[in-house]
């Protein structure tokens, strides 16, 4: 859990950039798996799942992101990315409201952003510099 505290905008970055190379890889795999006629049929469940993984990782990097900055702009921003994250993975699942495939993108690219931004302009020269003290 140190690890998580220390390094969440590095964690949130690599997440949220394995988890856009997973939106993008998911359509090619469905085409070579439609191209294979004596393959399986379905999605294997591990791919399916690997979206729940990805926001479960994304709210540990989030939540320890926005308790360890001192840039109060960005702590709701980071929510609401998420949020918008959790929204469209859940929604894909669940088909509540039609929504472009491509919609994955606006958040997951938020998230990268945000922690590219946080790591960047939260430079602390102490171990403390970038958290509040509330």
């Amino acid at each position: 859990m140190i690890l998580v505290k220390d390094k969440s905008d590095i964690l949130g970055t690599f997440t949220s950039i394995l988890c856009l190379i997973h939106c993008l890889a998911t359509p090619f795999i469905f085409i070579a798996q439609a191209g294979a006629l004596n393959c399986c049929d379905t999605t294997p469940i591990w791919w399916k799942n690997m979206d729940y993984v990805f926001l479960i990782i994304s709210f540990f990097s989030v939540y320890w992101s926005t308790r360890n900055t001192n840039i109060n702009w960005i702590k709701p921003v980071f929510w609401m990315s998420y949020l918008a994250l959790m929204i469209v993975l859940l929604n894909e699942k669940l088909k509540w409201f039609p929504l472009a495939e491509l919609a994955i993108f606006i958040p997951t690219i938020s998230l990268v952003y945000l922690h590219l931004y946080n790591k960047k302009h939260c430079k602390c020269t102490n171990d403390d510099c970038c958290v509040d003290e509330q």
